[in-house]
């Protein structure tokens, strides 16, 4: 599966990215695409997959990230990708501060906001694999209910 960000889609929240000596990110988007691959597969696929399969009897699936759709994460890779490797590579981390530490914890906030939002309204995910996600693969997973 590709990234979820590309460097354009960084520059449409900070358009002055590339002015701080840093000319090409790519290999920053994979590695915050991976880090999010992580994160989903940690706190979204064992509450999705709870109940779809018997255990008992052995038929459990694992989870595949190219069953994702990709375009549902964007805005939280953008988040991701600044708050994770970018400002934390320009920071001088001051003990008194700087504008790119501020930036740095600005980002990881919102990362997770973007992320919990998405959990919330429903990872898509192509479950039976036939390339069309259905409403039944998109629907919310257990949030803030007891589950048995």
């Amino acid at each position: 599966m590709a990234n979820f960000t590309t460097d354009s889609d960084l520059e449409q929240y900070e358009p002055d990215i590339k002015n701080y000596g840093i000319q090409d990110f790519s290999d920053l988007h994979a590695l915050s695409t991976a880090d999010i691959k992580r994160d989903i597969e940690i706190e979204w696929w064992p509450r999705a997959n709870y109940g779809r399969y018997d255990l008992s009897a052995g038929t459990t699936t694992s989870f595949e990230d190219s069953l994702l759709v990709s375009s549902q994460w964007t805005r939280a890779a953008v988040f991701h990708v600044l708050g994770f490797y970018v400002y934390p590579r320009l920071s001088t981390f001051d003990p008194n501060g700087d504008v790119f530490r501020e930036k740095m914890a600005y980002y990881r906030q919102e990362y997770r906001n973007e992320f919990d939002k998405i959990l919330r309204l429903g990872v898509k995910y192509d479950f039976d694999s036939s390339g069309t996600i259905t409403t039944s693969e998109k629907k919310p997973t257990h949030f803030n209910r007891l589950v048995r």
